[in-house]
C-alpha cells in the first residue's frame, strides 16, 4: 500500500523556492502518494491568539485531519529574519493547540533553502531542536545554499548537493 506523504514549502510566496525544493525531494520517492500543502491557501487564516483558541478555523481542522492521516512529512523552510515565516508558524500554532504533538511521531525530513549562501541554516538549526518537541521523528536535514545558482529547470544541478539530498530522502523513505 502506498504511503501518504505531506510536502510543505513553508512559505506563502507564490514563487516559493522552498516549495520547489520540497517537491523535488518528494519526486525522489517511490510508491508514495504526495499531498502538497500550499501555504498560500492559509493567507486568510486569522492569526492565532489565546483569545480565539476555541474558534478554530475550518481550514485548520481539515489540515489537522490531513496531518493525522500522513505517514511522513517533508518540510522545506523559508527563513524570515532567522526564523519561520509568519504564515507557517501560524498554521503550526493552530494545529498544536488542538493536537499537541503536531507530527504524531511520524518520520520528518527537514530542508531549507534561500537565495543566499547560508541556505536558511538558522531556521533549519531551530527546527532540528524544536521539531522533536512537536512530535516529529527527524530522519535528517539539509540546507541548500544559493538556490538560484544550484536549482534550475526543476532539479538540483550541484551533484554533491543532489547526492546529499538523495541520501536524506533514502533515509526518510526507510523510516516510513
Amino acid at each position: 500500500m502506498s504511503k501518504n506523504i505531506i510536502v510543505i514549502g513553508a512559505s506563502n510566496s507564490s514563487q516559493s523556492i522552498n516549495r520547489q525544493l520540497a517537491n523535488y525531494a518528494a519526486s525522489k520517492l517511490n510508491d508514495v502518494t504526495v499531498n502538497q500543502i500550499d501555504m498560500a491557501g492559509y493567507n486568510e487564516t486569522k492569526m492565532f491568539s489565546a483569545d480565539y483558541a476555541q474558534e478554530v478555523p475550518n481550514e485548520i481542522l481539515e489540515l489537522k485531519e490531513t496531518f493525522n492521516k500522513a505517514d511522513g512529512f517533508i518540510i522545506s523552510f523559508a527563513e524570515h529574519n532567522g526564523s519561520y515565516t509568519a504564515a507557517y508558524k501560524n498554521m503550526i500554532d493552530w494545529i498544536s493547540v488542538q493536537e499537541g504533538k503536531v507530527f504524531n511521531g511520524k518520520p520528518t525530513l527537514l530542508l531549507a533553502t534561500s537565495p543566499g549562501a547560508r541556505g536558511g541554516s538558522n531556521v533549519l538549526t531551530t527546527s532540528n531542536m524544536y521539531y522533536p518537541h512537536m512530535g516529529a521523528e527527524i530522519t535528517g536535514s539539509l540546507s541548500i545554499p544559493s538556490f538560484h545558482d544550484n536549482f534550475k529547470d526543476g532539479k538540483l544541478l550541484n551533484e554533491d548537493l543532489d547526492g546529499k539530498l538523495v541520501v536524506e530522502v533514502t533515509n526518510f523513505n526507510s523510516k516510513l
